[in-house]
């Protein structure tokens, strides 16, 4: 299955270690469409209902309930981890995370 950059997706993140975010849960493509056509993995950031206002956090609305995209917690998994698609993340959504990319790990 090939998924496009923003795209939200069902990834299984079991096994984790320590302080991951773990279990089955909506994540957001971060890598690009050229990359997920040609590699066995994909790169994504997962969401979170947590309210922790770290500000490696994006809030995002989506499928009628309020969460977080945890950018601190972006992760390269194997495609095989995709469970299914989702949706997509709005535009307003899709600026402020590649703003808190930058700044988390450009400048």
């Amino acid at each position: 299955m090939v998924v496009n950059q923003y795209e939200v997706v069902l990834v299984n993140l079991n096994p984790t270690v320590g302080s991951e975010i773990r279990k089955t849960r909506p994540c957001v493509v971060i890598s690009p469409i050229e990359l997920n056509r040609n590699l066995n993995t994909i790169v994504v950031a997962p969401m979170t209902t947590s309210s922790n206002d770290y500000p490696t956090r994006v809030d995002v609305f989506f499928k009628g309930k309020s969460g977080k995209i945890a950018v601190d917690q972006i992760r390269t998994i194997d495609a095989r981890r995709v469970v299914k698609k989702l949706g997509e993340v709005n535009q307003k959504e899709v600026v402020e995370l590649k703003q808190i990319i930058r700044q988390t790990y450009v400048d």
